[in-house]
């Protein structure tokens, strides 16, 4: 028979594996960098190691929110969700993962896709478009994401004189939640939705 070279198997280096943490066939630098910054958790955090295994991001961004202040988005398969959301809740995933991008205010989000509205020329489409897919339900779900793990109380829609609109949503008052945060999740949500926002402090009823 034909005789093999012999195959020398090498440790990935720490850079493929944590490439294995972003499911994108070709991450962008800065994507890269946060897929590092994800799996030295998983090395190196206790508390976060073992649920971090289990999960993958599939895209992240940075965004200007303020004059040289920044924020990191870390979008997430939407079945894993709930697996981030309970490290956020329980595990100090946000708080380790900001000391990672030095203090940058960092938001996980599901990663959603809007299908449009069926118009008459596309009633043939297969399936009825699920309500979780339509433009309010995604973006209502983008509010869930931005300022968990602090519960909404209400919701205004508010006119303004000019008939734009401007969204104001009520958290909990016992929320730990500062003013630049606040005013982040604004610019956040106005990036990803073109639409204004605006959040208070109201006691639960």
């Amino acid at each position: 028979g034909v005789e093999r070279a012999p195959t020398y198997v090498e440790t990935p280096s720490a850079m493929f594996t944590a490439a294995m943490k972003i499911k994108k066939d070709e991450p962008d630098h800065f994507e890269s960098s946060v897929a590092q910054a994800v799996y030295e958790l998983q090395i190196n955090s206790d508390r976060l190691k073992q649920t971090l295994r289990e999960v993958q991001f599939t895209s992240a961004k940075e965004l200007e929110v303020a004059e040289g202040k920044k924020a990191v988005l870390i979008f997430v398969p939407i079945p894993q969700l709930a697996l981030y959301q309970k490290m956020i809740k329980e595990k100090g995933l946000i708080e380790e993962l900001e000391k990672k991008f030095s203090g940058k205010q960092v938001m996980i989000l599901g990663e959603r896709r809007i299908i449009r509205k069926e118009s008459r020329n596309s009633r043939q489409l297969k399936q009825k478009r699920p309500f979780s897919r339509s433009l309010t339900a995604v973006h209502e779900s983008i509010l869930d994401d931005l300022v968990y793990p602090n519960g909404i109380v209400a919701k205004r829609q508010r006119f303004r004189s000019d008939n734009s609109r401007l969204l104001k949503v009520f958290l909990h008052k016992d929320s730990d939640i500062n003013q630049d945060k606040l005013d982040t999740f604004s610019k956040v949500y106005k990036t990803l939705t073109g639409k204004d926002v605006s959040f208070e402090f109201r006691s639960a009823a």
